[in-house]
């Protein structure tokens, strides 16, 4: 049987909750992958990457192909006796998550009773200092869902325009799509703070990772990368 490991960043100051919803999360998606084993892991828990082997592949519960992915899981992979496992596009890359944004965001408009194409999108994403990858992925999701709505924007946890800037003075009839891949601090106590700054009157979604439909994205991801039986 394949083996599978399911790798979200996790919370180093508290790593049991976010090690126990990447696991919960393994176990969805193992019931639809029948030719493999899948788990989870996360960075912060300590051992918790010891799950893999060179014959494993790894899926990383991330939002865009960057430092993280080619450089910190390579190593810490390494370090766990892992450094020839096979790493996957990570899940912001998947090419059904587009899709996936502007389901979620006309969902949310109509149930607002909101004419999607007179409503305004912000994108709140994580960005970054070190890397434009992250900020890059978030606006490509923003420019793909722009021509369906009224306006569509960016704002970042950790560069500009930060979250609290990009929210500033948005009509009520916003939508706040947060393109996280986990429910961690970024998205508990990070986003509804900068909003709150920003005085934003709109409708905030849940993170993009939590959307039911996620788990089928994932295990399609998986049961592709999978060897072919002869």
């Amino acid at each position: 049987m394949h083996k599978v490991l399911v790798v979200a960043h996790g919370q180093p100051g508290d790593p049991v909750p976010q090690q126990q919803a990447v696991e919960s999360l393994a176990t969805r998606v193992d019931a639809l992958v029948p030719q493999a084993l899948v788990r989870g892991a996360t960075l912060a828990m300590p051992g918790a990457l010891d799950l893999a082997d060179d014959e494993t592949l790894i899926y990383p519960m991330f939002m865009a192909t960057g430092w993280f992915t080619r450089s910190e899981l390579p190593r810490r992979l390494a370090l766990a006796g892992a450094p020839q496992a096979r790493i996957l596009p990570p899940f912001g890359a998947d090419p059904g998550l587009p899709a996936l944004c502007l389901a979620l965001v006309a969902k949310a408009a109509e149930t607002q009773g909101w004419p999607l194409a007179e409503t305004r999108l912000l994108v709140a994403a994580h960005g970054s200092g070190r890397s434009r990858a992250p900020s890059e992925a978030a606006r490509r999701i923003a420019a793909g869902l722009a021509p369906h709505v009224g306006a569509a924007s960016c704002g970042f946890i950790e560069e500009p325009p930060h979250i609290a800037e990009a929210a500033r003075d948005l009509p009520a009839q916003t939508i706040c799509l947060p393109l996280f891949a986990t429910q961690a601090d970024h998205v508990t106590d990070d986003l509804p703070t900068a909003l709150a700054d920003a005085g934003f009157r709109g409708l905030v979604l849940p993170p993009v990772g939590l959307a039911p439909e996620v788990t089928a994205m994932i295990a399609e991801s998986i049961k592709a990368a999978l060897p072919k039986r002869p």
